[in-house]
């Protein structure tokens, strides 16, 4: 059975998925992404010394206010009524840098997987702002889909 991208119809043309007929089931979806830095910068965060504030707290705020704004920002998404949004940041000696943890939940007839990387995506991008003044080099990357359930597809599970 060939794999059929859901996005395009027959003809190719993009458009939303009609998910009317699906069943409204528990939704969830974690992803995971880091931001990488010098040894000073990541310095300047866990030290608190960011001239703009708490890095890590205006980035957690930041990602979840993203996650409920998906829809505006990818076009084909659908606008879902998310039911809990939770986000880790946590320093990393080893990067040095910011691991980012998502875990998005809703109940619906869709999943919430964009909305995961959404808030990842822009956490990483809020800790990058926040001390970009000391630091343009730093690298966002690793950010993906890490644990997705209900739905249709069932669950998945990210290797490694």
């Amino acid at each position: 059975m060939e794999a059929r991208l859901s996005h395009f119809d027959a003809k190719g043309d993009a458009h939303m998925v009609d998910v009317s007929d699906k069943p409204i089931t528990s939704r969830v979806a974690e992803a995971s992404g880091c931001i990488k830095m010098t040894p000073e910068t990541f310095e300047i965060i866990s030290d608190g010394r960011a001239k703009k504030g708490d890095v890590l707290a205006v980035a957690r705020l930041a990602g979840i206010m993203a996650t409920k704004k998906t829809a505006d920002l990818i076009p084909l998404c659908h606008p879902l009524p998310i039911s809990n949004v939770r986000l880790e940041l946590s320093l990393d000696a080893a990067l040095p840098g910011v691991q980012i943890v998502a875990t998005v939940k809703t109940t619906g007839q869709t999943g919430v997987e964009m909305e995961a990387l959404t808030a990842v995506s822009v956490a990483a991008l809020t800790v990058y702002d926040m001390v970009k003044a000391v630091e343009k080099s730093m690298v966002i990357s690793d950010i993906r889909l890490t644990y997705k359930d209900g739905g249709k597809s069932g669950r998945f599970v990210a290797e490694g």
